[in-house]
């Protein structure tokens, strides 16, 4: 019998930990290869990690609500054999190559941020984004002598400044350069009332996923001046050729016909037409997109949301952007997302009408400047020019919303793109072919 360590994979760029959620199985329990063993979570997503190998469980070495480094041991298995992995291949997984580490710690231009450090200074994103959230300044962070690889500052470094940054005489630096539609105070948030609990209230808290949804709208928000377009679009074509389509593609790919991936390609045809949607803020800088990345909102059945990426849309067929839908919502529903699949959208749809909702005003992800948001689709009568007059027919309506960051969006741009999608989805070619 041999030792087997499992070690934390790896999930994506970026991602250099993760908290454990809950174990699948106890010690002593027998896991076969491939078998989910444990569950995880990344700021990003929960997912699970199998075991590559089959073997006992005799010892979990991270706890629930215990924080793993990616490489570092998390439990050990008896596996059949003399051999298993050494304590030398733990450590190669844990330390990187220099190259592989200037890759993770070189610092990245994050979109809609308060600040920019030099590349003097070697940040992980997650180290940067604690930086720019406490508004730690370049000088400041200067000061923190690091406990990571070559004084690298860590996040426990960066976490333990800010803990005792009350207490520290700071030397006085040149105002953070911020951005001219939104002010410091604009992005502090105002400390919020203590809320007393009546009799009988019950009191439940936030999950981990909650809390950083919470976190994430009112970071949104608090950035980008939202304004919202409206339109109505007569979609009849569309149902009339899903109705259409759907059995045969259904029986030909093994894959249902949404509605959906016909909204993503009438949204990236419009993105074409109007690529300075597809752009994020940086500062006084504007960055042009050059893939077009299409965010899904997705509910969860705890009643969560996520946000999976159908990554270079624009490069996919309608069959393909079916499948890959398909794809990313299962994986959501049935926690399979990696982080990748979740990371790099320059724009989001969300379908308010899977809900029976007519029309709803999203809050833009950050980094991105828009969103849009379809409605159910509902029987309605409607006037309609023909050659002979104007006629009542019944039509197939929908409700579409498209909210907009007014700092670098203007209404006629906002309103045009979503013009652009309508005239897309009210012109369906009944002939296309999938």
């Amino acid at each position: 019998m041999a030792e087997y360590k499992l070690l934390l994979p790896s999930m994506g760029e970026g991602v250099m930990e993760a908290t454990i959620i809950s174990w699948l199985f106890n010690e002593g329990d027998n896991v076969k290869e491939d078998d989910s063993v444990v569950e995880i979570a990344t700021d990003k997503v929960d997912s699970d990690v199998p075991t590559p190998v089959s073997g006992k469980i005799v010892k979990i070495l991270k706890q629930k609500d215990e924080v793993a480094k990616v490489g570092e041991a998390i439990a050990i298995l008896e596996i059949e054999g003399e051999g298993g992995n050494t304590a030398s291949e733990e450590v190669k997984t844990e330390a990187p190559d220099a190259q592989t580490v200037q890759t993770i710690e070189q610092p990245l231009k994050i979109a809609a941020s308060t600040q920019e450090f030099s590349g003097d200074l070697y940040l992980s994103p997650l180290v940067k984004s604690i930086a720019q959230q406490e508004n730690i300044s370049e000088t400041e962070l200067k000061s923190i002598k690091g406990s990571g690889l070559e004084e690298r500052i860590t996040k426990e470094d960066i976490l333990a400044y800010v803990k005792n940054r009350g207490n520290q005489t700071t030397p006085q630096t040149a105002p953070v350069q911020q951005t001219a539609s939104v002010p410091q105070s604009a992005v502090t948030s105002a400390p919020a009332s203590t809320i007393t609990a009546a009799a009988g209230d019950e009191i439940i808290p936030m999950d981990r996923m909650r809390k950083i949804i919470a976190e994430n709208m009112v970071k949104a928000k608090q950035i980008a001046p939202h304004v919202t377009s409206f339109i109505e679009t007569d979609v009849t074509n569309v149902v009339k050729w899903r109705a259409k389509n759907k059995d045969m593609f259904e029986k030909r790919e093994g894959e249902k016909l949404t509605f959906m991936p016909i909204f993503v390609k009438a949204v990236v045809k419009a993105i074409q037409d109007f690529p300075m949607i597809n752009v994020s803020v940086n500062g006084d800088n504007i960055i042009k997109k050059k893939n077009i990345n299409i965010g899904m909102a997705t509910a969860l059945p705890d009643g969560n949301l996520i946000v999976p990426v159908i990554k270079n849309a624009d490069q996919l067929s309608l069959s393909g952007l079916a499948k890959t839908i398909n794809d990313l919502a299962y994986k959501a529903r049935n926690k399979k997302l990696r982080p990748e699949d979740t990371q790099g959208a320059t724009y989001t749809i969300s379908n308010v009408g899977s809900f029976g909702n007519l029309m709803g005003t999203p809050i833009i992800p950050q980094p991105q400047v828009a969103i849009m948001a379809i409605g159910a689709i509902v029987k309605k009568p409607a006037v309609l020019e023909t050659k002979d007059g104007d006629v009542i027919a019944i039509r197939q309506l929908m409700f579409m919303s498209h909210s907009y960051d007014h700092r670098v969006v203007d209404g006629s741009l906002g309103g045009m793109m979503l013009k652009h999608v309508h005239d897309y989805l009210e012109n369906w070619d009944l002939n296309t072919e999938i």
